[in-house]
């Protein structure tokens, strides 16, 4: 039996020397192990700071349409005789509008009225003299380049007033969408003006949104119209500006801050009431 010990104990020293699953414990003195090489290391985000700033855009756009309201004042004994000297009037008006080429569906009626004329003396109880009667139509005409021969000839048809002008673009979509480009391109620039001189680092876009109202077309003109004269009315469209407004929310980091791994301004929203939020107009 003795013969075998020595044969056992090298079985075992063999066993064990193969066996992967034991590990030594580390001294308790040891260092911490090093990463594992090729990993990048997470690091906890800090509360993301929100700039709020505001952005205009404006594009300029070439009239192709004006809009006029023109038409006729009557005065006469009775109101019977002063509507129908009216509507004679305003019939001439309309139809030498047809003959300039104005389509029917741009000629609206906006405003009929009929009142007595009275007559005021110091002591003297008011005294009708007559009656008063004034019909007006607004008028859409496409052809701008003959606005002027056009106010002409109604002042000659029969209308004696012509209250206003005003100079739009049927289709404004390409001016609008490059005010829009242009109010987002601002507000960037000022955060990232804003984002500097705070000493901040300007990340992602949290939310974006265009203000509604105070914007569209917008007349920017010169313009002038004078009835009396043998030569044409002259009439200068100028330019239409369309203005847009958007309001912008960005993030923002201390600009020592390392990101987790991912590109530039990729930093997570700041949940509710855990960020300060730092408004500009």
């Amino acid at each position: 039996m003795p013969q075998f010990r020595p044969l056992l104990t090298a079985a075992t020293l063999i066993v064990l020397g193969a066996s992967p699953l034991l590990a030594q414990a580390p001294a308790p003195d040891a260092p911490p192990s090093p990463p594992p090489m090729g990993h990048h290391v997470m690091k906890h985000h800090g509360p993301v700071a929100k700039l709020t700033v505001t952005g205009q855009g404006q594009a300029w756009a070439q009239p192709d349409m004006a809009t006029i309201t023109l038409g006729v004042s009557t005065r006469a004994a009775t109101a019977a005789e002063a509507m129908t000297q009216n509507a004679e009037q305003q019939a001439k008006v309309i139809e030498t509008l047809k003959a300039e080429g104005i389509e029917a569906r741009d000629i609206q009626t906006s405003g009929l009225n009929l009142s007595p004329v009275m007559d005021y003396q110091d002591g003297q109880p008011p005294k009708l003299t007559g009656y008063g009667a004034q019909n007006s139509v607004t008028v859409r005409v496409r052809d701008i380049a003959g606005l002027g021969a056009v106010l002409d000839k109604l002042v000659a048809s029969g209308a004696n007033e012509i209250s206003g002008i005003a100079f739009s673009r049927e289709d404004m979509a390409e001016a609008e969408d490059k005010a829009r480009s242009e109010a987002v391109a601002d507000a960037r620039r000022r955060a990232e003006v804003m984002a500097e001189a705070a000493g901040m680092r300007l990340g992602r876009l949290i939310s974006l949104s265009e203000a509604q109202g105070g914007g569209g077309p917008r007349p920017m003109m010169a313009m002038r119209a004078e009835v009396a004269g043998a030569a044409d009315t002259p009439i200068e469209a100028g330019e239409l500006a369309v203005t847009a407004h958007v309001t912008a929310v960005f993030a923002m980091r201390p600009a020592d801050a390392l990101e987790d791994g991912g590109p530039e301004g990729t930093e997570p929203p700041a949940p509710e009431g855990g960020a300060g939020e730092v408004p500009a107009n």
